[in-house]
């Protein structure tokens, strides 16, 4: 811990407070890729792993697959002569990169950002809330969505949510079993609503929440856990292994309540709500506009993580200074972060930690290309507390 702990000192003082990250690729089986994460073609099919569908940033979370990899999900700092992840360093340096005070409430950065792309619309499922994945060892996986402009949206481009009301009113809940018991078809869809994937726009998804995400390519934002339950059998022409179904539940609950047990993990408030769309659409919302410049809250309406999206026009310049420590991903566009070079898309200067006195500091940013820059920025838990939140409609 000591030579990481020199290490990264060493890197943030010839940084200046700014650590260089390298991208994690996630594989996932269940699915094919939808190859639009900027890969080339011949590297997205991994064999038994799968194929690369998710990239995962400023990531200190392992990725929980069937077969495990060394260090899959787990985000590695972009420094010469040693190999070394962000979650090591977060551990042995917590202080000097999430600052004195945060640290000592807070074990670690707390989110997982990532961009999951998928060929298929992902499978009916839900993430534990904290009661039920402290069970297996896990943390509850809050997450939000956002969709970038731009992009091919996919062959189904709308996410399903929740329930319909009804079911949660009169106490219907076990309408979803057969579909769970049986488990060969997509049939469950039938009792959600699905909402337009539209790009510029958003979602926030509480742990517990069912939910069918689309096949736009999304940018989440979540609590650092890679916990799930999977309700729905099949997703296009494939049949989804039913281990996933169980993949979180600890195995007496299985052998005593089966299927059943499912039910009880689902935060059924949320998943019932009439006003879903209401209390959990999430536009952006301007933030600050300079004669080059505009920022916004794109992910927001939670204390548990928080994301901001910079324009900068070309040639413009902006000054980023936040509360606490903080990661970016370059979207678009190229030009320097303080004094790094960073372009979109080249994957040796996209992705940039920025450490707690760098972040409170202030950094600058200029736009060298002759296109817009957009720039999206990542925060843990209890770094803005001027998040805003929406109005909440009730029935």
């Amino acid at each position: 811990m000591k030579n990481i702990r020199e290490a990264i000192e060493k890197e943030l003082e010839k940084r200046k407070g700014l650590l260089k990250l390298k991208p994690a690729w996630v594989a996932r089986d269940f699915l094919p890729p939808g190859k639009r994460l900027g890969l080339p073609e011949s590297e997205y099919n991994l064999g038994e792993r799968g194929g690369i569908c998710e990239r995962w940033v400023a990531s200190t979370t392992k990725a929980d697959n069937k077969i495990s990899v060394p260090n899959e999900g787990l985000s590695m700092i972009n420094i010469d002569d040693i190999e070394l992840t962000l979650k090591d360093a977060v551990e042995a340096a917590p202080d000097l990169i999430m600052g004195e005070e945060y640290s000592k409430t807070h074990k670690g950065l707390g989110r997982l950002p990532k961009i999951f792309d998928y060929e298929e619309r992902l499978p009916y499922h839900i993430h534990q809330m904290q009661e039920h994945a402290k069970l297996v060892g896990c943390n509850s996986k809050e997450e939000a969505y956002y969709f970038p402009e731009g992009l091919d949206t996919g062959k189904a481009p709308d996410t399903y949510f929740g329930v319909h009301p009804y079911i949660v009113e009169e106490n219907k809940q076990e309408l979803l079993l057969p579909a769970m018991i049986n488990w060969k078809d997509d049939s469950i869809l039938q009792f959600a609503k699905a909402f337009k994937q539209i790009p510029g726009d958003g979602f926030h998804v509480p742990s517990g929440t069912l939910h069918a995400p689309g096949t736009a390519l999304t940018i989440e934002l979540q609590e650092d856990s890679d916990v799930f339950a999977m309700l729905q059998a099949k997703c296009g022409p494939k049949l989804i292994s039913k281990d996933l179904l169980f993949k979180d539940v600890r195995d007496e609950d299985k052998k005593t309540h089966g299927e059943k047990i499912i039910l009880d993990m689902i935060n059924w408030e949320v998943s019932g709500d009439p006003y879903f769309y209401e209390n959990r659409h999430t536009p952006p919302i301007i933030i600050t506009t300079t004669n080059t410049a505009e920022e916004y809250w794109f992910f927001y309406n939670t204390n548990k993580f928080s994301g901001k999206r910079i324009n900068i026009n070309p040639g413009g310049k902006y000054f980023s200074k936040e509360k606490g420590v903080y990661n970016i991903l370059v979207w678009k566009g190229k030009g320097t972060f303080g004094e790094l070079k960073i372009e979109a898309g080249n994957f040796d200067c996209d992705e940039i930690l920025v450490s707690h006195k760098a972040a409170i500091n202030g950094v600058e940013i200029v736009n060298q290309d002759n296109n817009e820059m957009i720039i999206y920025k990542f925060f843990g838990p209890d770094i803005n507390d001027d998040v805003p939140f929406l109005k909440k409609y009730k029935n």
